[in-house]
Parts: C-alpha cells; sequence; structure tokens
C-alpha cells in the first residue's frame, strides 16, 4: 500500500542497542553484559536509588549507517558454559533481533570481559 508519501527513516543508536542488549540478556550462558568498569558504576548507580539508569544498553555499541549495523557486545560469560558456544548464540539471537526490526547487521563482535563464578554457599548459624 503506497500513498505516494516518501521520506528518510532512521533507527536510533540508542534502539539498537537497546533490542541488542535485550537480545543478548535471553542468551543461556550470559550471566551479565558489559567490561568491569560499567558493571562497577551500575553497581554504584544502584546504591544510589538509580538502578534503570545504564542498564538498558550496557555492554553493547552500536554503528548505525542508514539502514545497516555493526555491532559490539560485551558480556559476562556464566561458569561453566562453553564460550563458543554462547558467543555464536548471542550473535544469532543478536542479528535476528536487530534484523526483525528492518535493519541489516553486518557483523555482531562479541568480547567475552569476565567469568561469573558461582558463590560459595555460606552455612547459616
Amino acid at each position: 500500500m503506497s500513498d505516494g508519501v516518501t521520506g528518510v527513516n532512521k533507527v536510533s543508536r540508542e534502539v539498537v542497542e537497546k533490542i541488542a542488549a535485550a537480545a543478548a540478556r535471553e542468551v543461556p550462558g550470559v550471566a551479565d553484559l558489559g567490561g568491569d568498569v560499567a558493571r562497577f558504576f551500575d553497581r554504584v548507580l544502584d546504591r544510589i536509588g538509580l538502578d534503570e539508569v545504564g542498564d538498558a544498553t550496557r555492554g553493547i555499541h552500536a554503528a548505525v549507517k542508514g539502514a545497516t549495523v555493526d555491532i559490539t557486545v560485551v558480556v559476562v560469560i556464566a561458569a561453566g558454559a562453553t564460550v563458543a558456544d554462547v558467543i555464536k548464540a548471542v550473535q544469532a539471537k543478536v542479528a535476528s533481533a536487530v534484523s526483525g526490526f528492518g535493519l541489516t547487521v553486518t557483523a555482531v563482535h562479541v568480547k567475552v570481559d569476565d567469568i561469573a563464578m558461582p558463590r560459595e554457599q555460606t552455612p547459616t548459624l
């Protein structure tokens, strides 16, 4: 259905990053997103009552050029997860999610920044 209306449509970098972050968080084996410094500042913001400030796009960078996108995802892998499997799953999930919004994903780069070790159970007295 074309009514003759034309124009330039743009999707902001922040929107792409939110889509990518939500998709990456759904992948089994991804414990968290973002590097050490970003996670540290998020913990500080959480403690002062600004819980949601940095969470939406933490660990994601998107370069948007028209309708093409190049995405970098920084992840923390859960202990026991197979790194190669998690990376492939993140790449597929993020590319699929972003493509679903009509954008062409040229690359999804995944950087494993840390491993989340299980916390030891402290016996209660």
